[in-house]
């Protein structure tokens, strides 16, 4: 591996982002067999650092620490001396005192990951750091992609929904744009970056036009805990120009690969009918979270030759 820590898929080159991939589907063949666990990082140390909730992403972690056979931390800030008002840099110093080889941190401030790397020599793997980078997320969606089309090179791939605020979205435009995806995002004028278009995507404003346009679409929910309040006039709106529903897909005679990295707001951005099809992916994307975040583990701590 050319990286020693996973910080975002924009800095990552493209060759280890297809090894990260590559290497989930092995771990993927593990995960199917009657003994899930392999003994790869016996004895490493490894801290689950989350400043914010999680459900998916920290039980995918943790799923794919135990199944790799390492040692655990799990930390919680609502129960830490953070409350007491100890600064970041003295947690991880910390914590990192205690012979940690990796941390896995999810945290509300964008670039955290990154100034983590300044105060511990300890792998970092980004777990999301608020609406910058979520890169194990858009691994899991390139490997549901290139576990369902075959290769990712030439797919049309659109992202649909709040875009601004959502570091699935921006991951996912860095990863598949690499790996030689076209990619447009859709989504209300005031919730795509303006200047977007220079990641070498296109923009869509009607998500019919998208949906014929399309392979595959990954579905966004509105992170109203980040955006504030008024963003969107109603949800009743929102859903009617922008929602994946029963009635519009009904409209588009075509096969379309749907995808959501969760949480799902049901009857909000997607349809029960629809999350629950034939044509969606989504639970294949959580098991595919297990098998390459496992890919990541191995792959950083097990390489003895990192700079």
């Amino acid at each position: 591996m050319k990286s020693k820590h996973l910080i975002g898929l924009e800095t990552t080159p493209k060759d280890d982002i297809s090894e990260f991939i590559d290497t989930g589907f092995l771990f993927r063949e593990i995960l199917e067999r009657p003994i899930k666990r392999v003994p790869s990082l016996t004895g490493k140390n490894i801290v689950n650092l989350f400043f914010e909730n999680s459900t998916r992403t920290k039980i995918s972690f943790e799923l794919a620490e135990k199944r790799l056979s390492a040692d655990i931390t799990n930390f919680s800030s609502s129960s830490s001396s953070v409350k007491k008002g100890e600064s970041l840099k003295d947690t991880i110093q910390n914590i990192h005192a205690m012979k940690i080889d990796c941390v896995v941190m999810r945290h509300p401030v964008p670039g955290s990951a990154i100034q983590l790397t300044n105060y511990v020599d300890s792998v970092i793997v980004n777990a999301g750091d608020g609406t910058h980078e979520h890169p194990t997320q858009a691994l899991l969606d390139m490997m549901s992609l290139k576990e369902h089309f075959g290769n990712i090179k030439g797919l049309k791939i659109g992202i649909v929904g709040d875009i601004l605020h959502s570091r699935v979205a921006l991951s996912n435009i860095f990863g598949l744009v690499k790996l030689g995806a076209k990619v447009k995002v859709c989504g209300p004028p005031h919730l795509i970056q303006k200047g977007i278009e220079e990641l070498n995507v296109g923009v869509e404003y009607n998500v019919d036009n998208l949906i014929e346009w399309a392979d595959a679409i990954n579905i966004l929910r509105i992170q109203r805990e980040r955006m504030g309040v008024g963003i969107i006039p109603s949800v009743r709106e929102y859903r009617r120009f922008f929602g994946i529903t029963t009635e519009r897909m009904k409209n588009h005679k075509k096969e379309i690969v749907v995808m959501h990295p969760g949480p799902i707001n049901r009857g909000v951005e997607i349809d029960s009918s629809i999350a629950d099809s034939n044509q969606a992916i989504i639970l294949n994307q959580v098991l595919n979270g297990v098998a390459v975040r496992m890919s990541v583990l191995y792959l950083l701590l097990g390489n003895n030759d990192l700079k």
